[in-house]
């Protein structure tokens, strides 16, 4: 019955694990509904001045800001988001993989790489890999205000405007849906021109009062501030999906586990009891 016995042990101790995994994935499930509600109320303000921002650069205005122009590209800046924590699936590693990826693109093309780094989890694996990094926040909860994310992207903003960098890139997961997320690349600086059509000609927005410098050095300003904030604020419901969906597959894999160990189980007890009723008959038989 020894055998009996460790596996009646395992089996306590993979439903004590499920009991957790199911806890987790309730709470992760509470979670992601309240971080979707929370990109939900960034996402009109993030695409309303990316808009904005794009049609600034469709138009010749006497000052240029430095975010407008685009220069040869020898340094490149990535701001990279991952979370904290782990126990949510492929998230991190397929996000860490296609910033790889795209680093060795530019390292090829012979650029210099500076990294910015939010989340726990990128920052320990570029320690490990390496990477020039200048930057980086972590800790930042479940509900990150913007005042948290101001510095290291005044790191970003500084660098480029001392041309540390010539590029500025966001690497973040895009939440497709709750069973889908994609690791996602966006340029950042220098702003992207608007595609629409009937923006592709001569014109200009009218500055009241007259004063282009100041007004573009605080729009530019907030918008790479809010596509970072966008993207973390994103990632969060990203990382919350996807450890709902973790936590589920583990719940079920310990069920499927339990039962294969209990119909083991079975098996060994029925296995000693008819070893017992053996050794008895033959013992009965000896008399």
């Amino acid at each position: 019955m020894a055998v009996a016995k460790e596996i009646r042990t395992k089996i306590r101790s993979i439903k004590n694990t499920q009991k957790i995994t199911r806890a987790m994935e309730m709470v992760a499930a509470s979670k992601m509904r309240k971080a979707q509600e929370r990109m939900q109320r960034a996402q009109p303000y993030a695409k309303k001045i990316l808009q904005v921002i794009g049609h600034l650069a469709l138009g010749h205005p006497e000052y240029r800001h430095p975010f407008l122009n685009v220069r040869e590209i020898k340094k490149v800046g990535f701001i990279i988001v991952t979370t904290d924590r782990g126990l949510c699936g492929g998230l991190n590693s397929n996000l860490l993989k296609t910033a790889l990826r795209n680093i060795k693109e530019w390292k090829d093309k012979g650029a210099e790489i500076n990294l910015c780094l939010v989340g726990s989890k990128a920052e320990s694996f570029f320690k490990r890999v390496g990477g020039n990094i200048i930057g980086h926040a972590d800790h930042l909860g479940d509900a990150p205000s913007l005042s948290s994310l101001v510095g290291i992207v005044k790191v970003m903003l500084d660098a480029y405007i001392d041309n540390k960098i010539d590029a500025l890139y966001l690497c973040s997961n895009e939440f497709v849906n709750t069973m889908r997320q994609d690791p996602l690349v966006q340029q950042v600086l220098p702003v992207v021109p608007s595609d629409e059509s009937q923006l592709q000609h001569y014109w200009d927005y009218i500055y009241e009062p007259d004063d282009a410098r100041f007004l573009l050095d605080k729009l530019l300003t907030r918008y790479v501030e809010s596509q970072v904030y966008r993207g973390v604020i994103e990632n969060i419901a990203c990382e919350q999906a996807a450890r709902m969906i973790a936590m589920k597959s583990a719940t079920d894999n310990a069920s499927e586990l339990i039962a294969d160990l209990e119909l083991a189980y079975h098996k060994a007890r029925q296995a000693a009891i008819t070893r017992e009723l053996t050794e008895i008959v033959a013992g009965a038989s000896v008399v």
